[in-house]
C-alpha cells in the first residue's frame, strides 16, 4: 500500500512540475499565447493524462495553480489563479469519469471536457472582471468563452488524439496505472 500511495504522490507532483513549467516557459518564449483569451496552451495536452492515471487531477490542478501565479504578474490578477484552476480541476474530474466512453478507440466526448469547462469558466472570468467591469454581458461572454473552447479544442485535438494514442500503443498506459 505504501508504494502504491507514494508512486501517486511523484507522479502528480511531476504532472504538476511540468504543467507549471510548459506554460511559464511559453508565456516567457511566446508572450500571451498561454494566458489571453486566444491562447493554445500547450501544456494543456497534460490533461489526457487524467485517463491514464488519477494522480493526473491533483497534478493538472496544482500545476496550473503554480502556472497561474505567473498570470498573476501580468495583470490578469488572482482571478485567473482561482477560476482557471477550478475549470482545470472540473476538466480532469469529467475526463478521468469520462475515459471509457470511445469513438472509434478515442475518447472524444472526454477531450471535449476542458474545452467546456474552460470556455465557460474562464469566458465567464474574462467577460464579468475584465472587460464588463464586474458586469456580465452574454454576448461578450459567448465571444471569450468561444476563443477559450477553440483554443482548448485546438490543443487537444491536434496534440492531445496523438499523445492518447501513443500512451496506449507503447504500453505507458499500464506504467501510469499502477496507482
Amino acid at each position: 500500500m505504501q508504494k502504491k500511495s507514494t508512486m501517486y504522490i511523484v507522479q502528480g507532483a511531476v504532472i504538476a512540475a511540468m504543467y507549471a513549467v510548459l506554460t511559464i516557459a511559453q508565456n516567457v518564449l511566446l508572450p500571451g499565447t498561454a494566458s489571453m483569451a486566444i491562447q493554445f496552451r500547450i501544456a494543456e495536452v497534460m490533461t489526457v493524462l487524467a485517463f491514464f492515471t488519477p494522480a493526473a487531477i491533483p497534478g493538472l490542478t496544482i500545476g496550473c495553480v503554480i502556472a497561474n501565479i505567473s498570470s498573476v504578474t501580468a495583470g490578469l490578477g488572482f482571478y485567473d489563479m482561482i477560476f482557471g484552476s477550478i475549470a482545470t480541476l472540473l476538466a480532469a474530474l469529467s475526463m478521468r469519469a469520462l475515459r471509457n466512453v470511445r469513438v472509434f478507440n478515442i475518447p472524444f466526448l472526454a477531450l471535449l471536457m476542458p474545452a467546456l469547462f474552460n470556455g465557460i469558466i474562464i469566458g465567464f472570468e474574462i467577460d464579468f472582471f475584465f472587460i464588463g467591469s464586474m458586469s456580465f454581458n452574454f454576448a461578450d461572454f459567448l465571444v471569450q468563452g468561444g476563443c477559450v473552447a477553440l483554443g482548448e479544442l485546438g490543443v487537444l485535438l491536434v496534440l492531445g488524439i496523438p499523445l492518447t494514442i501513443l500512451i496506449e500503443k507503447n504500453g505507458l498506459k499500464r506504467e501510469m496505472n499502477r496507482t
